[in-house]
């Protein structure tokens, strides 16, 4: 692979980090095996911002994520902590003691019966460049419990970090608390084993432009994240540090003591992690951070089960791809630094996401006439549980438009027709997509990127799609069945005034809790003074997105 690249090394944190993490790094890998496509640019994203080379113990060599993530004690099931990729069954067998041996070895986990066929076809692809794999069976994809039954991604042996003090199933032992996260990374087996880690991917870097750290927010791995941050930003000063805060997709109100726990951890993490990111992004399909469940987001092309994180967690790696695109270009990348400058102004240090997914083009179609048929509506479904964005004002945005044919860009009207819009006036689609931001927002800082290549959503990613044609333009009629190997995608990073409820909003519930009533999130190391630092730094976070706040018209 070609160098300069400013490196990013990713942090995986929680079990439905994973899932996200699975999807994500499938897309990856399915884009970095794709063949070369007249409609698309060479090169447009550079791969080694994500991640290394090396080589095996027979010099063969290797191309694997620069990740390293933590999970639970039975969180990986037949997937190899070490990884499968440097293994040597000789060297396995090699022992230098010659006496008898004894064996005592853990019981093997057994691999998802419903995904053998899809992982036995790994690293096979035809000549057009796209997987042909079978599709995990309708009906089966709950069978999906846990993220390595569908990560098709060769790691590094020092990619995977087990805690082994927490189980991951079972009702006892469990990482249900900010405190015990926090706990974990200041024992010293597990914090000397993080900085070991990060300074093997670090040192190998020519320019490290920083992290991202994907973390569960609702359970104990929050306090994890925080703690990974702090230590980052101690040890990394100066680097970009941007944390996905991640949230299944539905919950009920059946369970009083995960709603609470879910509530105390989000509201902690956020606080906390802002304090040592350069951001904080939400992201769930959910309604509402807080303790009433609202309806799940709706995507009118897409139809997902949002009970199933095999589901959520392939719309938020697809979002995610999109709006990560600005520090992985190779031309003319942002830094992840001047990204979060760009939308954290005046303390604003948490920000929304928002996508459309797939963006919706039909054949013959340009994407000024796509534009204009979403004016109106709220351009895309938000993604960070912050409410219907509609009537909030936004401070600044970063905005990628991907998987747009070129010859789509402009407006295809015959000369001399009467122009719809002042966008069919534009001469490139840069032009258009800038154009359309200042009339939706015409005071707000608005950075934008229009690329070529689209999201990949090869198996096995869901097949969440309908109407779509293979390339992912949107059918004007039923749709065919044909599979869908790409899409074109919308996303949106925003400092928006909709923070400014929801933060208050978590703040005026943590208020009215009895925490008397939930002495045993206090007792997992959470102090009383602490949580009365927790709710002033809430409200001083939501009266920075108070409607206007720091901007001059």
């Amino acid at each position: 692979m070609a160098g300069g690249a400013r490196e990013v090394l990713t942090l995986q944190l929680g079990h439905f980090a994973g899932f996200v993490g699975a999807h994500w790094w499938n897309q990856q890998d399915a884009a970095l095996g794709r063949a070369t496509s007249a409609q698309e640019s060479l090169g447009e994203l550079c791969p080694d911002v994500l991640y290394r080379t090396g080589q095996t113990l027979h010099g063969q060599e290797t191309y694997t994520p620069r990740l390293i993530l933590m999970d639970l004690k039975g969180s990986v099931n037949s997937l190899k902590q070490e990884g499968g990729l440097y293994w040597d069954k000789q060297l396995d067998a090699a022992v230098a003691w010659h006496g008898k041996l004894t064996t005592h070895k853990e019981e093997v986990y057994p691999q998802n019966p419903h995904l053998q066929d899809l992982l036995s076809a790994e690293g096979v692809r035809s000549s057009d460049g796209f997987w042909r794999v079978k599709s995990i069976p309708n009906g089966k994809e709950s069978s999906v419990r846990v993220w390595s039954d569908f990560l098709r991604v060769h790691l590094h042996p020092r990619s995977i970090c087990m805690i082994q003090k927490y189980n991951h199933d079972g009702e006892t032992g469990r990482l249900e608390a900010f405190g015990q996260g926090e706990s974990v990374l200041k024992e010293p087996r597990y914090l000397e084993e993080l900085e070991d880690r990060l300074h093997f991917y670090v040192e190998e870097c020519d320019y490290l432009q920083g992290f991202q750290i994907l973390c569960d927010l609702h359970d104990g791995f929050s306090g994890v994240g925080a703690k990974a941050a702090e230590l980052l930003q101690d040890e990394y000063s100066g680097r970009g540090i941007i944390t996905w805060g991640l949230i299944p997709g539905s919950y009920s109100l059946g369970e009083p003591q995960k709603n609470i726990y879910r509530l105390l951890n989000t509201a902690f993490g956020l606080v906390r992690l802002t304090a040592y990111s350069s951001f904080v992004c939400p992201l769930s399909l959910g309604g509402s951070l807080g303790l009433r469940p609202q309806p799940p987001v709706n995507f009118p092309h897409l139809h997902y089960d949002a009970t199933l994180p095999f589901h959520c967690s392939a719309i938020l790696a697809t979002a995610l791809d999109t709006v990560t695109v600005p520090y992985r270009l190779r031309s003319s990348p942002v830094s992840m630094v001047h990204l979060a400058n760009m939308l954290t102004f005046s303390g604003k240090k948490v920000v929304t996401a928002g996508a459309v997914i797939p963006f919706p083009l039909v054949p013959g179609q340009s994407l000024p006439d796509a534009l204009v048929q979403l004016r109106g509506a709220t351009s895309w479904t938000p993604l960070s549980a912050c409410g219907n964005p509609l009537g909030t004002r936004c401070f600044a945005q970063s905005v990628v438009l991907r998987g747009i044919d070129r010859a789509c860009h402009t407006s295809q009207l015959t000369p001399g027709t009467p122009l719809p819009s002042p966008l069919h006036a534009c001469t490139t689609g840069e032009e258009v997509l800038a154009q359309y931001l200042h009339q939706q927002q015409p005071r707000v800082t608005s950075s934008s990127h229009l690329l070529l290549t689209p999201c990949r959503v090869a198996p096995p990613y869901p097949y969440l799609f309908s109407s779509l044609r293979q390339q992912g333009m949107v059918l004007d009629g039923p749709p065919r069945g044909t599979a869908v190997h790409s899409i074109p995608v919308f996303g949106a990073l925003c400092s928006s005034s909709s923070l400014h409820q929801t933060l208050g909003g978590l703040a005026t519930e943590l208020t009215k809790l009895d925490l008397r009533r939930w002495a045993s999130f206090l007792d997992a190391g959470v102090e009383q003074d602490e949580m009365e630092e927790l709710l002033q730094e809430l409200h001083s976070l939501a009266q920075c997105y108070q409607d206007g706040s720091g901007l001059t018209d």
